[in-house]
């Protein structure tokens, strides 16, 4: 019985992280992966460096978007889930 309640609080410390910092990162992982495979040719989107567009392309992986002047390519991951979200709750 010692040798258990020594380790407890360690157990116990990986029990918290656990909860509180990995599974809310799968979560988000997930949800981003769903959004990802949402998209759709139309979608205004802002990706995560601050382009504001509008799908024009859609590829397995990147994505062409138009934006004021002109059209970029760019990776799917690329798209921000919150900041879209944000703006098309706006639209």
């Amino acid at each position: 019985m010692g040798q258990i309640s020594q380790f407890l609080p360690f157990i116990l410390m990986f029990v918290v992280i656990y909860l509180f910092m990995i599974v809310p990162q799968q979560k988000k992982a997930k949800k981003e992966k769903e959004f990802e495979s949402s998209l759709k040719v139309g979608d205004k989107i802002v990706t995560k460096s601050g382009f504001h567009g509008k799908i024009a392309e859609l590829a397995e992986t990147t994505v062409v978007i138009e934006t004021m002047s002109g059209k970029l390519k760019m990776e799917k991951s690329a798209i921000s889930l919150d900041m879209s979200a944000a703006l098309n709750k706006k639209a």
